[in-house]
């Protein structure tokens, strides 16, 4: 059987971006899908497209940030959906983090999100997992959590206790035939990275291609994917490089950030 097909799977962010394009090639797989996220207009559209290629595609809408409103959205779906075997908690948000004024403000929203909003997801689908004896949970992080970058302190901060997380967590369910992923992908071209300059973000990859590896990585139940390979290794270069050759290299991004178009 193809990988996906009759599988009930979850995707949070799943109206933009990676995790629409994730929610895409798993309907064409056969799976039944279903889409989080903040906006209706953006997630009835995808269920439209999705059922239009004859796929299955449940939705409702939830602020990730805010508890009640996941538990809340993850439960309907679990019950239209019948079930949950796969968990793809996409769902993330960034900013610079600037020091005069000092976003604090910017700095919690994004920890809020891109942390504690996949322990909500978790949260949201455990128990059904814990209580049919299997499942996957899959966090879509990043590269940049394995090095604090100037300029990315919280969205790096928050990637970091992603990662940290989801490593207990993969520990801790190991005998409970529960699969945690965590996949660190690199630049991809997506709404939260349009704002960016493109040679500022080398080996840029569209969304397609990277749902295409990323769903590669959840069929092999990979415990940590780190892509594309050139970004992973430069990340690994630059963890070794002193503070002064960074912040020289950063000064241009640090001197003049990208802001979101919409500011978190």
């Amino acid at each position: 059987m193809k990988f996906g097909q009759g599988q009930k799977i979850i995707i949070t962010g799943a109206s933009t971006g990676i995790g629409r394009a994730i929610a895409i090639e798993f309907a064409k797989a056969g799976a039944h899908v279903g889409l989080l996220a903040r906006r209706e207009d953006l997630l009835a559209e995808l269920a439209n497209e999705i059922q239009t290629l004859g796929g299955k595609a449940f939705y409702k809408v939830a602020d990730i940030s805010e508890r009640q409103e996941t538990l809340a959205g993850l439960t309907e779906l679990i019950h239209c959906m019948n079930g949950i075997d796969i968990l793809i908690a996409n769902a993330g948000v960034g900013a610079p983090t600037t020091i005069e004024p000092f976003n604090v403000e910017t700095q919690e929203k994004m920890i809020r999100v891109n942390l504690l909003g996949v322990i909500y997801c978790i949260e949201g689908v455990l128990q059904t997992m814990l209580n049919r004896g299997k499942g996957q949970i899959v966090a879509i992080s990043s590269l940049a959590g394995f090095k604090g970058l100037p300029g990315e302190s919280g969205y790096t901060a928050s990637k970091a206790g992603l990662n940290t997380f989801m490593e207990g967590m993969r520990i801790q369910l190991r005998s409970k035939n529960i699969y945690v992923s965590t996949i660190c992908p690199g630049f991809i071209k997506t709404p939260m990275t349009e704002v960016n300059d493109e040679k500022d973000m080398p080996w840029l990859m569209d969304a397609q291609t990277a749902a295409k590896i990323i769903i590669k990585a959840i069929q092999r139940k990979t415990k940590v994917f780190r892509f594309p390979w050139q970004t992973s290794l430069l990340m690994r270069i630059t963890s070794l490089l002193p503070d002064w050759v960074i912040e020289r290299v950063m000064k241009k991004y640090n001197d003049n950030p990208p802001m979101p178009k919409n500011p978190l």
